[in-house]
């Protein structure tokens, strides 16, 4: 049997997740310590007694949520199921950055700056209410991305995220997204959205926090990870460092490619996917993409024992 562990990406954030997990196990504790001393504030208040509002903020979901991921792994290891376990990882988009700390590729104070760098260098890339993101729900890729270059009209709009094989979330310049999803309607789309995201993540408007992120991931040890990782731009499992350094880049203005990903991992065996960290987001998207793999979230000291029966048994 061939396993994938999965960690969740923005979204997924809400104010006391991995609060029992930090209780129950001292080394689930140690990551969001270890976060508060990479970070130099104390993430994990706002974590757990902060305001919603706060921790979406860009540039603290995605340490948060890398933190809350890696406090599940770690509970997870203490019980005996590490990272052994799975043949392979994956994460969506900031999860990638998660699933690498998982793998021993990117040590947890790392991948806690390198997010927070992340964060600050997207929501600078684009002065707010110039850009936009949307949902678009019924549509296939293809047609998602014909409704994306029409509505461009000399602006930039794209497919962002391949999430599902009936949703795809498109993104660029405000006009152009608003225009995208007005075709998308007249295409049939069950509904298209736009959402409520502070900017245009994954597209060509990024590439200011593309250049920051490249001098940053310069700066940061990458090893070979434990088990291989499925990149969110090529969609399909990598472990060379340099690679993956390349890649982290490319990813900012890059698609990310979800469902491919999961066909991928499907194509090569995997039966069972666990999605470490916060929300069942993942889960659900794995089974409207291939049925065949069983997913399960892991987020509570509760799943954590559940998930060591099935992993070690």
């Amino acid at each position: 049997m061939s396993r994938a562990f999965v960690f969740p990406g923005q979204g997924a954030q809400t104010i006391g997740m991995g609060k029992a997990l930090a209780e129950a196990y001292p080394a689930a504790q140690a990551v969001f310590d270890e976060v508060d001393d990479a970070l130099g504030e104390k993430l994990s208040a706002l974590i757990w007694e902060g305001s919603q509002d706060e921790l979406t903020l860009t540039q603290n979901a995605q340490p948060a949520l890398m933190a809350t991921s890696l406090a599940a792994m770690k509970a997870l290891e203490a019980e005996g199921a590490g990272i052994e376990a799975a043949s392979y990882v994956a994460g969506h988009s900031l999860g990638e950055y998660s699933a690498l700390a998982a793998a021993g590729a990117l040590s947890i104070s790392d991948a806690a700056k390198l997010l927070r760098k992340r964060g600050e260098a997207m929501q600078a890339a684009v002065p707010v209410g110039q850009g936009a993101m949307a949902a678009l729900l019924g549509l296939d890729f293809d047609t998602a991305r014909d409704v994306a270059n029409a509505a461009a009209e000399g602006e930039i709009c794209q497919a962002a995220n391949d999430n599902d094989p009936g949703q795809v979330v498109v993104s660029g310049h405000k006009g152009a997204v608003e225009r995208a999803v007005e075709l998308a309607k007249a295409q049939g789309a069950k509904r298209a959205v736009l959402l409520p995201v502070s900017a245009p993540f994954h597209c060509a408007l990024m590439k200011p926090a593309a250049e920051v992120m490249a001098e940053a991931l310069d700066q940061v040890e990458i090893n070979a990870p434990a088990v291989p990782v499925v990149a969110n731009v090529v969609a399909e499992a990598i472990d060379d460092p340099t690679t993956i350094r390349a890649l982290l880049v490319d990813q900012i203005t890059g698609s990310v490619r979800w469902r491919e990903s999961v066909m991928w991992m499907a194509a090569n065996g995997v039966t069972e996917a666990w999605e470490i960290g916060a929300g069942k987001a993942l889960s659900g998207m794995i089974r409207r993409i291939d049925r065949s793999i069983a997913s399960k979230a892991v987020g509570t000291p509760d799943d954590v024992k559940a998930a060591v029966e099935s992993l070690n048994g």
